[in-house]
Protein backbone atom coordinates (compact mmCIF):
# COMPACT_ATOMS: atom_id res chain seq x y z
CA UNK A 1 0.00 0.00 0.00
CA UNK A 2 1.30 3.10 -1.56
CA UNK A 3 0.31 7.22 -1.71
CA UNK A 4 2.68 9.11 -4.02
CA UNK A 5 2.45 12.80 -4.00
CA UNK A 6 4.00 15.10 -6.78
CA UNK A 7 4.08 17.64 -9.56
CA UNK A 8 5.57 20.47 -6.89
CA UNK A 9 8.14 22.75 -7.83
CA UNK A 10 9.05 26.48 -8.03
CA UNK A 11 6.18 28.89 -9.49
CA UNK A 12 6.13 32.56 -10.11
CA UNK A 13 3.26 34.56 -7.84
CA UNK A 14 0.22 34.18 -9.69
CA UNK A 15 0.87 31.18 -11.70
CA UNK A 16 -0.68 27.91 -11.44
CA UNK A 17 0.12 24.36 -10.04
CA UNK A 18 -1.29 21.09 -10.88
CA UNK A 19 -0.14 18.50 -7.96
CA UNK A 20 -0.85 14.54 -8.28
CA UNK A 21 -1.89 11.70 -5.96
CA UNK A 22 -1.58 8.60 -7.11
CA UNK A 23 -1.90 5.06 -4.84
CA UNK A 24 -0.87 1.66 -5.45
CA UNK A 25 -2.39 -1.21 -3.70
CA UNK A 26 -5.42 0.53 -2.66
CA UNK A 27 -8.44 2.20 -5.31
CA UNK A 28 -8.82 6.09 -4.05
CA UNK A 29 -12.43 5.89 -5.35
CA UNK A 30 -13.22 4.26 -1.87
CA UNK A 31 -11.44 6.94 0.17
CA UNK A 32 -11.74 10.69 0.98
CA UNK A 33 -8.96 12.18 -0.21
CA UNK A 34 -7.27 15.49 2.00
CA UNK A 35 -4.40 17.60 1.19
CA UNK A 36 -2.43 19.18 3.45
CA UNK A 37 0.96 21.58 3.71
CA UNK A 38 3.64 22.36 6.43
CA UNK A 39 4.84 25.65 5.63
CA UNK A 40 8.48 26.95 6.97
CA UNK A 41 8.03 26.98 10.71
CA UNK A 42 4.23 26.01 10.71
CA UNK A 43 2.14 23.09 11.83
CA UNK A 44 0.76 21.17 9.28
CA UNK A 45 -2.57 22.74 7.97
CA UNK A 46 -5.35 21.73 5.93
CA UNK A 47 -5.81 22.99 2.40
CA UNK A 48 -8.76 21.06 1.37
CA UNK A 49 -10.54 17.46 0.89
CA UNK A 50 -12.68 15.74 -1.43
CA UNK A 51 -15.06 12.94 -0.22
CA UNK A 52 -15.71 9.51 -1.95
CA UNK A 53 -18.79 10.38 -3.36
CA UNK A 54 -17.57 13.47 -5.58
CA UNK A 55 -15.68 14.13 -8.16
CA UNK A 56 -14.34 17.86 -7.80
CA UNK A 57 -14.30 19.87 -4.76
CA UNK A 58 -13.74 23.46 -5.04
CA UNK A 59 -12.25 25.50 -1.98
CA UNK A 60 -11.46 29.02 -3.22
CA UNK A 61 -8.28 28.81 -5.08
CA UNK A 62 -7.70 25.20 -4.95
CA UNK A 63 -9.68 22.81 -7.00
CA UNK A 64 -9.60 18.58 -6.28
CA UNK A 65 -10.54 16.43 -8.75
CA UNK A 66 -10.57 12.70 -9.24
CA UNK A 67 -9.44 10.08 -12.14
CA UNK A 68 -10.88 6.98 -11.05
CA UNK A 69 -9.24 5.34 -14.54
CA UNK A 70 -5.67 6.76 -13.19
CA UNK A 71 -6.37 5.64 -9.37
CA UNK A 72 -5.51 9.84 -8.86
CA UNK A 73 -6.54 13.09 -7.39
CA UNK A 74 -5.05 15.73 -8.07
CA UNK A 75 -4.67 19.32 -6.52
CA UNK A 76 -4.92 22.08 -8.61
CA UNK A 77 -3.69 25.44 -7.37
CA UNK A 78 -4.24 28.85 -8.57
CA UNK A 79 -3.47 32.46 -8.35
CA UNK A 80 -0.50 31.22 -6.06
CA UNK A 81 0.81 33.36 -3.10
CA UNK A 82 4.18 33.45 -1.76
CA UNK A 83 2.29 31.92 1.41
CA UNK A 84 1.66 29.15 -0.10
CA UNK A 85 4.94 28.29 0.02
CA UNK A 86 4.93 24.86 1.98
CA UNK A 87 5.26 20.78 1.68
CA UNK A 88 2.00 19.85 -0.02
CA UNK A 89 0.97 16.20 1.72
CA UNK A 90 -2.13 13.92 0.52
CA UNK A 91 -3.39 12.14 2.85
CA UNK A 92 -6.48 8.57 2.49
CA UNK A 93 -9.55 8.25 4.40
CA UNK A 94 -11.65 5.50 4.35
CA UNK A 95 -14.47 7.72 6.13
CA UNK A 96 -14.70 10.93 5.16
CA UNK A 97 -12.74 13.85 5.15
CA UNK A 98 -14.10 14.65 8.74
CA UNK A 99 -12.56 11.24 9.68
CA UNK A 100 -9.04 9.80 10.45
CA UNK A 101 -6.34 10.01 7.89
CA UNK A 102 -5.57 6.09 7.16
CA UNK A 103 -2.51 6.62 4.68
CA UNK A 104 -0.25 9.62 4.18
CA UNK A 105 1.97 10.44 0.93
CA UNK A 106 5.29 11.76 1.31
CA UNK A 107 5.22 15.42 0.75
CA UNK A 108 6.05 17.41 -2.44
CA UNK A 109 7.47 20.90 -2.29
CA UNK A 110 5.82 24.01 -3.73
CA UNK A 111 8.12 27.29 -4.07
CA UNK A 112 6.25 30.49 -5.07
CA UNK A 113 8.56 33.05 -5.38
CA UNK A 114 9.89 35.60 -8.13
Amino acid sequence: VQLQASGGGLVQPGGSLRLSCVASGFSLADYAIGWFRQGPGKEREGVSCIQKSDAISVKGRFIISRDNAKNAVYLRLNTLKPEDTAVYYCGAARGSCDGHTDYWGQGTQVTVSS
